[in-house]
């Protein structure tokens, strides 16, 4: 079941303010302290510096791996 969970997001442009203020002030009481705490950690198979976003790509359509591939800023 986890290979098939689905993250979705969307962006909130046509929405009233009314809606987006209620929306942000339940994501900071509700999902922000589960990531602050740890509790939720997605599942990274493999880090690319970000000239090497081809290879990065590549492993992607090959569908060889079970988690995030992660480009990195290849400056720091």
């Amino acid at each position: 079941m986890r290979k098939r969970l689905t993250i979705t997001g969307s962006t909130l442009r046509n929405r009233e303010n009314e809606f987006k203020t209620r929306l942000a002030s339940e994501i900071r009481e509700k999902v922000w302290p589960v990531l602050e705490n740890g509790s939720f950690k997605p599942v990274i198979y493999r880090q690319f510096p970000l000239h090497e976003a081809a290879r990065a790509h590549e492993l992607m359509e090959s569908s060889g791996h079970i988690g995030k591939i992660v480009l990195v800023n290849s400056w720091d």
